[in-house]
């Protein structure tokens, strides 16, 4: 099982779309749970999104925390994690955070933080970057020619 648990509801729209464009077509299935945002200072928003992130996970999860600070593996090399983290036969679960980020516990908590790249990137968009980074480690591990490695 693959699960993305996320803070904000995604609205129906493009995001939404293309999310659910790779989402459905992954397997194991990606499956979402959306929590809602914090309100109030910054450092509570963090702390109280944090604790419903760390509520959201099943047992015995395996944690992906999307940070920045988090590794960024090229695709292949992403593949590779992904195969790994499924073959343990454990709930693997990307966390996405709010505006404020991740709280420190959740980090913490991760098994693994990987980054979308440096560059700041909407939440909402980043759903689906990931969703399409889940596709293409599928299409790789499974010989599908989706993923073309090197340059044209």
């Amino acid at each position: 099982m693959m699960r993305v648990i996320a803070i904000g509801r995604l609205r129906d729209g493009p995001e939404a779309d293309l999310f659910n464009r790779y989402a459905e077509r992954l397997r194991p299935r990606l499956d979402l749970t959306e929590l809602p945002e914090g309100r109030g200072a910054p450092a509570e928003v963090k702390r109280r999104e944090g604790a419903a992130l760390l509520a959201a996970l099943p047992p015995g999860a395996l944690v992906v925390a999307l940070d920045l600070g988090g590794t960024e593996p090229d695709s292949a090399t992403f593949a590779r994690h992904l195969d790994r983290w499924l073959e343990q036969g454990r709930p693997v679960c990307f966390l996405i955070g709010g505006a404020e980020g991740l709280d420190t516990p959740v980090i913490a908590r991760a098994d693994h933080t990987l980054s979308l790249g440096r560059m700041t990137w909407p939440h909402f968009l980043a759903r689906a970057m990931l969703a399409e980074q889940l596709y293409r480690a599928r299409s790789i591990s499974q010989g599908h020619p989706y993923h073309r490695s090197g340059r044209p």
